[in-house]
């Protein structure tokens, strides 16, 4: 029984889940003077115990029956995962404190308090489709840039026209991708009482969508890139992005033609394909900025 309940526990933190949300933290690797002590204790501190955290205590919160990001067939959570969630987070904290720097840890305290506002049955965001978008854009887009680019030089953040450019890339990237990611939900959401901005679209509205924030989030790539003298790199990341556009092309017209098929097997096989793609395009971007 006590071996379930750990092996139950442990598969709803969803640790391999963070793979999908790595390139951001990469893409600061890529773009700024790397202290390589805190670069690897903000990884950690992010990767192994926030997102899982995260996960783990959205996963209490909802029950989910259905499938959920990285699991087919949740198993039902206990109240030893809600109280994990609440160990890795104050280790989170304390540890961005003492091994990294203040700021780091305030803005991992800040990142917190929007997931829990976001899950949490008394605030509850997400049920508002809006506010809830908005919410996951800031905080997994420009706001987790800014507090990886903190830990990774164990200094702060310049607001510069580039930066900017940047950040809102980054926030445009998460706009397109988390519609998309609720596409195959509707249905369980609308019975634990959330309306989400996919379910408010529809299922050719959210890939139109997700069409327009990608595009601006181009923008803003070249914005920056061009800014910074490197142009050759835009280009770059286009490539990378071209898997991702061929897969959600063929997505969107299966999908115009029978909308089961935006199911959550296609919803996993499309993050996975950009996860890949810009984790490798991003790793490219560090190797060839500090090692060439």
């Amino acid at each position: 029984m006590k071996s379930t309940v750990f092996r139950n526990t442990l598969q709803l933190l969803r640790i391999p889940f963070s793979l999908l949300l790595m390139p951001l933290f990469i893409l600061a690797l890529s773009q700024s003077s790397v202290n390589v002590y805190t670069s690897i204790i903000s990884f950690i501190i992010i990767h192994v115990l926030v997102y899982p955290a995260s996960n783990g205590y959205n996963s209490y919160i909802d029950r989910d029956e259905g499938s959920i990001g990285g699991i087919e067939k949740p198993p039902a959570p206990s109240i030893h995962l809600f109280y994990l969630t609440l160990v890795l987070d104050f280790l989170a904290i304390v540890l961005a404190f003492f091994f990294v720097n203040g700021l780091f840890s305030f803005c991992i305290f800040v990142y917190i308090l929007a997931s829990r506002a976001y899950s949490s049955k008394q605030i509850r965001l997400k049920k508002y489709p809006i506010i809830g978008f908005l919410t996951v854009v800031i905080f997994q887009g420009g706001f987790t840039y800014i507090m990886s680019v903190i830990g990774i030089t164990n200094d702060s953040f310049a607001f510069s026209s580039a930066n900017i450019s940047l950040l809102l890339a980054c926030s445009f990237q998460i706009a397109g991708a988390y519609p998309l990611t609720q596409i195959y939900q509707h249905e369980a959401d609308l019975a634990d009482g959330v309306k989400t901005l996919s379910y408010q679209l529809g299922y050719r509205g959210t890939f139109i969508f997700t069409a327009i924030m990608f595009g601006i989030c181009n923008v803003f790539y070249y914005l920056y890139f061009d800014q910074m003298g490197k142009i050759t790199n835009f280009y770059l990341i286009q490539l990378f992005f071209l898997p991702i556009v061929l897969y959600f092309v063929w997505w969107f017209l299966r999908t115009t033609k029978n909308e089961k098929v935006a199911n959550y097997k296609n919803t996993m096989r499309m993050n996975l394909i950009a996860a890949i793609c810009m984790n490798t395009c991003f790793i490219i971007l560090f190797l060839t900025k500090h090692l060439f």
